[in-house]
């Protein structure tokens, strides 16, 4: 049978923020946020969180979640899913929904899996969001994106683009780090060597460009809160506080 699977990549090393899918924000570990967030998606037929780290994957089990034990040797996270998608041949379709996003709206999920799932033109899709604020689209951590008239990504970049040599009317969108996969797309994305593009940028989306797949994006009109640093986690803790008051 044809499933789709969101897999959720979870390490506890984290140069900025160390073993953050534990840290705990009202009663629950950051990782428990981001796996009942996919539970609300739609479109799924499986969660699975993939780790390296057993304390990861005891607490996943522990609030009754699904875990797999993965190498530790992955280099990224797509490596680390590519190894949970080779055990299981019923998985047709994957979203890869970072550890560090519990905010995530389950609707964006269902979106990325949407497209990989009834555009036969997409190897792999994600999400943009349109930048309004100056900062934001110069900020080179804050990857953008330029797309075709059919929504497909001409390119990814830590600069801005479009560089505007004339006064345009178009939109700056910011990329959101979520993935949707089909199974043959993601096997022949990890089992491609590193491109020029993507060792220049270090945007491991480049490299599916770089070799003719094609990235369907989605534009959505919410601010993601992604959970790297300490400053992060204190932010994520005010939302769920002022949610869990009113």
């Amino acid at each position: 049978m044809s499933k789709t699977a969101i897999i959720i990549p979870a390490r506890y090393g984290s140069s900025r923020l160390e073993g953050k899918p534990l840290l705990t924000v009202a009663g629950k570990p950051v990782i428990q946020w981001v796996y009942e967030k996919a539970a609300k998606a739609k479109l799924a037929d499986m969660i699975i969180v993939a780790t390296d780290d057993k304390r990861i994957y005891d607490a996943v089990v522990a609030f009754g979640g699904v875990a797999e034990m993965t190498s530790v040797n992955h280099k990224c996270g797509s490596d680390r899913i590519r190894e949970v998608v080779d055990r299981h041949p019923e998985i047709s379709y994957i979203v890869n929904l970072q550890g560090d996003e519990p905010l995530i709206e389950p609707s964006a999920i269902d979106e990325v899996a949407r497209n990989v799932k009834e555009d036969a033109n997409a190897d792999i899709s994600t999400l943009v969001r349109v930048l309004k604020d100056e900062d934001e689209i110069n900020n080179p951590n804050l990857v953008k994106c330029v797309r075709d008239k059919n929504g497909f990504a001409l390119y990814f970049s830590r600069s801005k683009i479009p560089y505007e040599r004339n006064t345009i009317s178009g939109e700056f969108y910011g990329h959101l780090g979520i993935y949707g996969y089909k199974r043959e797309a993601l096997i022949k994305m990890t089992s491609l060597e590193q491109t020029p593009l993507e060792k220049t940028e270090s945007l491991e989306q480049l490299r599916a460009l770089e070799n003719g797949m094609k990235i369907k994006t989605s534009v959505v009109d919410f601010v993601p809160v992604g959970i790297d640093t300490a400053q992060d986690l204190e932010r994520f803790k005010a939302i769920i506080s002022r949610k869990l008051s009113v």
